[in-house]
């Protein structure tokens, strides 16, 4: 990844969708601060920006608005603390959370396909819908690789209905959930519950004083879940972005 002091190419993006994609690297934006970046996107061939606003400011949303930045969603933090024991909950007897295991990954990837078109990808239409339903599965397959900490299924009758990824912060003692997910004929079950308090006790067991989860304002059904699981919220922000190019 090249960093530089406004925004920054991001690699990963830029070679799996064919653009040039970068991101700016501060929350906020001010006259100086926007020209800066547009110049600097200029120079680099960006086709397209991402940004990250927080969305308690005015003027950057203002700004943000003017300079033809697009919403794409809105990002919610939440948190929640392992000072105290988890409390048991019942689940339907039919299932149990387990490690994943290889034998797991096409199912895996298959629900990931269809499992988040509720984020800022499958929202912007600039972004093959099929393209980014590839991103996901590729990023679940990544995920049972090495690039989450810990990844967990839940079963039932045999199979794997929904995952969990978790990613450890072990320099702050702290934990954060990264991609979720439920098969859409499971749903009702407390398969998500299961599968939040099966990483939250990981997460105890890691030594880690607390645990974050990102989610989007449209998604109900996952802020309610993270609301019964005892996060509550810690920030909002405004994800936007702007595209350079027609394609």
């Amino acid at each position: 990844m090249c960093t530089l002091s406004v925004c920054r190419i991001l690699d990963w993006d830029t070679s799996f969708f064919g653009l040039r994609i970068a991101g700016v690297v501060e929350h906020r934006l001010t006259v100086e601060r926007l020209a800066a970046i547009e110049a600097w996107c200029a120079e680099q061939g960006v086709e397209c920006l991402y940004f990250l606003a927080d969305a308690d400011d005015d003027p950057t949303v203002s700004l943000a608005e003017l300079a033809g930045f697009h919403l794409v969603d809105v990002r919610i933090t939440y948190e929640r603390l392992l000072e105290e024991e988890l409390n048991p909950f019942d689940t339907d007897p039919r299932l149990r959370v387990r490690p994943v295991e290889q034998r797991d990954l096409g199912y895996l990837k298959a629900l990931a396909r269809t499992n988040h078109t509720d984020t800022r990808f499958f929202t912007d239409p600039r972004f093959s819908k099929e393209r980014t339903a590839e991103m996901y599965a590729t990023w679940i397959e990544k995920s049972l690789n090495g690039y989450a900490d810990a990844t967990f299924v839940a079963e039932a009758i045999g199979e794997a209905r929904g995952y969990i990824t978790c990613h450890l912060d072990r320099e702050h003692n702290a934990g954060s959930i990264g991609l979720t997910g439920v098969d859409a004929d499971w749903r009702g079950y407390g398969i998500g519950r299961a599968l939040v308090h099966a990483s939250l006790h990981w997460f105890a067991g890691q030594g880690c004083k607390r645990v974050t989860v990102v989610t989007q304002g449209r998604n109900i059904g996952a802020q309610r879940l993270y609301q019964r699981s005892g996060f509550v919220s810690a920030s909002v922000q405004l994800w936007y972005h702007r595209w350079f190019t027609n394609r």
